[in-house]
C-alpha cells in the first residue's frame, strides 16, 4: 500500500489518498478521506489520516481480518504491532521486550484516533464497526465522593477513555530565552527572514499562517495583522478560525524597511516571498522555512522550530498577567481549556518565582 498525493482536475484543491498493491484506492479509506476534505480539513491533516489508515490496513491484510467485522482482540493486536519496526511486523523476526518502540506513544495515540474517527464515519453510514471501538471504551470515573455536576442526568454519554492508547507523559511547550531570541534575530541575514520570526514572536502565528499572509492582512494604521483562512498557492494554510493580532510599531517598521529595500517593485500578492531564488516573488514554502531554521542553528548554535516561537508569545502573555481567555483568542485556540492545559504549568514554576521572591523559598543554586 502506498499514499498518494491526489489534485483535483476541477479546481486543483488537493487531497490524498492511499493505493492498494493493484494500485486501486482502497475505498473506504477514500470515502472518509472525501469527507475530510469536505469538511475543509488541511491537506496536511488528510495526510496524516491517509498514512495512520495505510499502516491500519496494512495490518489488517497481514492478518486477513475484515475491517467491518472486526474482534475486539484483532482490534486490540494493532497497538502492539504499531510498537514493532517494519521488518519485524512483516513477521519472522521476534522483538526484545526492551527494544525501542518502533513508534512513539504520540503516534499510537494519534493512529488509533484515526482509526476510531475513520469507524464512527462509517457507522453513520450503516457500517457496525464503531461497536468494537465503543467496547475498547470505558466510562471515566467523575469522583468517589458525592458531588455531581448540575444537570449531569441530561449527558447521553460519559467521557471516555479508551484502552487502545498508550500513557505518554504530557509534554511542556518550549519557549526561548530572551538572549535565544536576540540570538536568532541577530542570525537572520535578510530583513525578510527577521520580519517572519518577528511576526511568529509578536503576534504568536502558526508558521503556515505567516507563510499566508498577504500584503492586505497588514493593517499599518490599526497596527494589527489579520490571520484569514484561504486558499494558498505555496500550500500554507491558517489552522483555526479567522482573528485579528495587534503587532508591535518595531515589527511595522522592520515591516516597511523590508518592502522598501528587498521586495522593491516586485508585483506578487504574497508578503513572504523568494528574492534571491528563482522564480523570483513565488510564495515561500515550508521547506525554506526548515532551511531558514537550520541556517539559524549552523550560525547561533540554537536548534529552534517556528512553533517554539509561538510558545514564546504565550508565555510571555500569561507571564505578564495576560487572561487565559484573552490569550486563548490571540492564539486562535479553539476553547480557553486548550490555552490553560497547554500553559498550565507555568502556575507552578510562576508561584515558585513568587515565592522566592517573598523569601519564603530558597534560592536557586548558583
Amino acid at each position: 500500500m502506498r499514499v498518494q498525493r491526489v489534485i483535483s482536475p476541477d479546481d486543483g484543491t488537493e487531497s490524498w489518498t492511499v493505493l492498494a498493491d493493484d494500485w486501486a484506492p482502497v475505498v473506504p479509506v477514500e470515502l472518509f478521506l472525501v469527507h475530510l476534505t469536505d469538511q475543509g480539513r488541511s491537506p496536511n491533516t488528510v495526510k496524516a489520516y491517509a498514512h495512520d489508515l495505510k499502516d491500519y490496513f496494512a495490518y489488517l491484510e497481514g492478518r486477513g481480518a475484515d475491517w467491518r467485522q472486526l474482534r475486539f482482540d484483532e482490534l486490540a493486536g494493532f497497538k502492539p504491532w504499531l510498537r514493532l519496526s517494519p521488518t519485524q511486523r512483516l513477521g519472522g523476526i521476534a522483538a526484545f521486550p526492551s527494544a525501542t518502540p518502533f513508534c512513539t506513544a504520540s503516534t499510537v495515540n494519534r493512529k488509533i484516533a484515526a482509526v476510531t474517527s475513520f469507524s464512527e464515519f462509517h457507522a453513520r453510514h450503516g457500517v457496525q464497526v464503531a461497536a468494537v471501538i465503543r467496547a475498547a471504551s470505558q466510562p471515566l470515573t467523575i469522583s468517589r465522593s458525592s458531588f455531581r455536576p448540575f444537570l449531569v442526568h441530561t449527558r447521553r454519554d460519559p467521557p471516555r477513555r479508551s484502552r487502545l492508547t498508550v500513557r505518554q507523559p504530557q509534554r511542556r511547550p518550549q519557549a526561548l530565552s530572551d538572549d535565544e531570541v536576540e540570538a536568532l534575530f541577530a542570525g537572520c541575514a535578510r530583513l525578510r527572514d527577521r520580519l517572519l520570526l518577528g511576526v511568529l514572536l509578536e503576534a504568536g502565528l502558526r508558521i503556515g499562517e505567516a507563510l499566508g499572509k498577504r500584503h492586505e492582512d497588514v493593517r499599518t494604521p490599526d497596527g494589527v495583522v489579520e490571520i484569514r483562512q484561504r486558499v494558498n498557492a505555496n500550500r500554507a494554510r491558517a489552522k483555526t478560525w479567522e482573528r485579528t493580532v495587534p503587532v508591535g510599531s518595531s515589527w511595522l517598521r522592520l515591516h516597511a524597511d523590508y518592502l522598501h529595500e528587498e521586495y522593491g517593485d516586485l508585483d506578487s500578492d504574497y508578503l513572504f516571498v523568494t528574492l534571491w531564488s528563482r522564480p523570483r516573488g513565488r510564495p515561500l514554502g515550508y521547506p525554506a522555512v526548515t532551511d531558514l531554521f537550520a541556517r539559524l542553528a549552523r550560525r547561533t548554535g540554537i536548534t529552534a522550530t517556528p512553533h517554539m516561537f509561538r510558545h514564546t508569545y504565550a508565555t510571555r502573555l500569561l507571564r505578564s498577567g495576560v487572561k487565559a481567555a484573552v490569550v486563548q483568542k490571540l492564539l486562535g485556540h479553539a476553547s480557553v481549556t486548550t490555552t490553560i492545559d497547554t500553559y498550565a504549568h507555568l502556575t507552578v514554576e510562576d508561584v515558585r518565582r513568587e515565592l522566592r521572591r517573598a523569601g519564603c523559598l530558597e534560592p536557586e543554586d548558583g
